[in-house]
C-alpha cells in the first residue's frame, strides 16, 4: 500500500469529511501506515482524530480536508 492507496481508501470509506476506516496490518505495514499518515497530515489533506493499534489491524479515525491553503 503506498499514499495514494491509502488515500482512496480514506476517501471511500468517508461519510462526508469523516473517515474512519479498519486496516488488516503486520507489525511492518504498521509502521509504513503511521509514515503515510504522518505525511498526509503534513500535507494537511487529513487530520487524525484518532489512532488504535490493535493486535492484527489499525483502526483509524479522523477528518479528510478538501480545501487547500
Amino acid at each position: 500500500m503506498n499514499k495514494v492507496e491509502l488515500l482512496k481508501k480514506l476517501l471511500n470509506s468517508s461519510r462526508g469529511n469523516l473517515f474512519s476506516l479498519e486496516i488488516p496490518t503486520t507489525k511492518e505495514s504498521e509502521k509504513k501506515i503511521q509514515e503515510m499518515l504522518g505525511i498526509l497530515e503534513a500535507e494537511k489533506r487529513i487530520k487524525l482524530r484518532e489512532y488504535v493499534q490493535r493486535e492484527y489491524s489499525v483502526y483509524i479515525h479522523g477528518i479528510i480536508k478538501y480545501a487547500s491553503e
